[in-house]
């Protein structure tokens, strides 16, 4: 039927079903209508026979009851079944008190029974069973974000609610995240921790900091410009008798001597003895202008002047020299030697290797050291004899001839030689050669050297203590033997000398000097000459094997 008002339809049938469908009576005035299909789009054929017409639906009456219909089943056994009302075909639907009362004709029958479990068209409550009460997990849920479900469409039969799965955790919450639902953001992290590791890496990046910037000083010495600290200015006076004052009162009566003469040259020291112009140095450092040179003085002022011999003394290795016009000298003052004890300071000034004003100090290591030196002439008339002080102040060559200086500034000795290191030879370089101090110096007694200048300033020459016998320099024995035959086959006990005065033969053996031992000719020597022409010496000796005692008075003899 196409006469404008549609009719209710199935979807559509075979043949054989189409046929068994009644045919539905006109739509009268009230039906809610919907748009027939187009006959010549609908392939199938208007049934023969009409179908018994469906019950109608009266929608201005108020429907009867009916009977209960059996509850959809729960999801939860706690949550009780609530029946849904059910409407019948039979009874009409009453319509609000707003809609117009007029009468509705009966509506076709529809082609099948009314589904009591259908949606009605007016959003009447269906027959959804309520929800289970909510039973919210112990920890927060996020909000749930589930798809909307569709909505089924009218006349369909909604599928049957069965019992809902529980979630893993046991519990079911309508509210909550279902399967593919957008995961929960990630939480942030608390203030706290950011700032503690913003705390550890700033204390990392200032201990590399303070890493790097410690080695750069410690390389470097710092940053910036370096000033170092320094004491301040203090007084330049020092006690007389520290070092420092003993050579500053003492450098300006020393003097240096550069000596040239007989196609040799040579540096040595000395220090001025008076105002006149006297100055007191080692033979061996003028030798060279005995007869002819020249002889230049250097004061430590840096002044310099000529001067000339006035004596020496080839026993002793002393010699005297004289500058004129020249004015403020000042001479040093000469101690006792005597009285120096072995551990007494002392101060050694010179000129080694030509190094003027040099200061050494030391202490007096021994006294009464019998030493040589010289001899290079091969006949012995070049040898002296010197009853040494011993020091350990550095001695180098150029030193001979300088003083050496007690506690108090006085001259004790005059520093004469030194022992070197693989020589056996005294002297400034001990066998002739330029060795160095090992802490061995040797320096002529003061008292020894005033005797032998007085003498060279007054009369050129010095003279020796003698007791008048020849000794035997071959006698391997322990002490000094008189020879059998003197020199040139004289007597070895000069007659009438003090040896032969004393009762002295040929042959004894002397082996103490004052009590002092002897063991060859040349420390007798040095023993006798320490003493001045006129004194009296107690000698001990040997004569066939007996030890006999005589007092000789020692006698003088002009030197060379």
């Amino acid at each position: 039927m196409n006469d404008g008002k549609p009719n209710w339809w199935s979807r559509p049938s075979t043949p054989p079903e189409a046929a068994r469908i009644p045919t539905p009576s006109p739509a009268e005035e009230g039906d809610f209508p919907l748009q027939a299909p187009d006959p010549a789009e609908s392939a199938v054929p208007e049934p023969a026979a009409e179908a018994p017409a469906a019950p109608t639906v009266d929608m201005t009456k108020e429907p009867a009851a009916a009977e209960p219909t059996p509850a959809v089943p729960a999801p939860s056994e706690s949550a009780p079944a609530v029946p849904a009302p059910a409407v019948t075909a039979a009874e009409p639907v009453p319509a609000p008190e707003t809609r117009a009362t007029a009468p509705v004709p009966a509506a076709p029958r529809p082609l099948h029974e009314p589904d009591e479990y259908r949606t009605p068209p007016y959003g009447e409550p269906g027959p959804w069973a309520p929800a289970p009460p909510v039973q919210h997990p112990a920890a927060p849920v996020p909000p749930p974000q589930a798809a909307v479900p569709p909505v089924p469409p009218q006349g369909a039969v909604p599928p049957p609610q069965g019992p809902v799965a529980p979630h893993a955790w046991g519990q079911y919450d309508p509210w909550g995240a279902g399967p593919g639902a957008v995961p929960p953001p990630p939480r942030k992290k608390s203030r706290r921790g950011l700032a503690l590791v913003g705390a550890l890496a700033f204390a990392l990046l200032t201990g590399v900091i303070g890493g790097g910037v410690g080695a750069y000083v410690e390389r470097n010495g710092g940053i910036g410009t370096v000033e170092l600290p320094q004491a301040e200015a203090g007084s330049a006076d020092r006690a007389p008798d520290s070092v420092a004052g003993i050579a500053a009162g003492a450098l300006p009566g020393v003097v240096t001597l550069h000596v040239s003469g007989g196609g040799s040259a040579g540096t040595g020291t000395g220090f001025v003895l008076d105002n006149r112009g006297h100055i007191l140095t080692n033979n061996h450092v003028v030798d060279a202008a005995a007869t002819s040179g020249d002889i230049t003085v250097t004061f430590s002022s840096g002044e310099t002047a000529s001067a000339k011999l006035i004596g020496k003394d080839t026993g002793y290795d002393l010699a005297v020299v004289q500058v004129t016009g020249v004015r403020g000298l000042k001479p040093l003052p000469l101690g006792n030697s005597d009285d120096v004890r072995v551990g007494d300071p002392v101060v050694a000034i010179g000129a080694p290797f030509d190094l003027s004003n040099t200061v050494t100090s030391g202490i007096i290591s021994a006294k009464e050291r019998p030493i040589t030196a010289g001899g290079e002439k091969g006949d012995g008339s070049d040898i002296s004899y010197v009853d040494a002080l011993q020091t350990d102040a550095p001695i180098n060559p150029g030193n001979s001839g300088g003083p050496l200086l007690d506690g108090k500034g006085r001259v004790i000795g005059i520093n004469s030689a030194i022992r070197a290191a693989g020589g056996s030879g005294e002297g400034d370089g001990g066998s002739g050669g330029q060795a160095g101090s090992i802490g061995l110096g040797f320096a002529i007694p003061v008292n020894q050297g005033k005797r032998v200048a007085e003498e060279l300033i007054n009369t050129g020459k010095a003279t020796h203590p003698v007791i008048g016998v020849s000794l035997d320099m071959q006698f391997n024995g322990d002490g000094a033997r008189v020879g059998d035959k003197g020199k040139d086959g004289t007597p070895s006990v000069t007659p009438d000398g003090p040896a032969a005065k004393a009762g002295l033969r040929p042959g004894d053996v002397i082996t103490k000097v004052d009590g002092q031992r002897v063991h060859n000719g040349e420390e007798l020597i040095v023993k006798i000459r320490a003493h001045r022409p006129g004194d009296a010496l107690a000698l001990t000796l040997t004569r066939d094997g007996r030890e006999l005692t005589r007092t000789v008075t020692l006698g003088s003899a002009q030197g060379t």
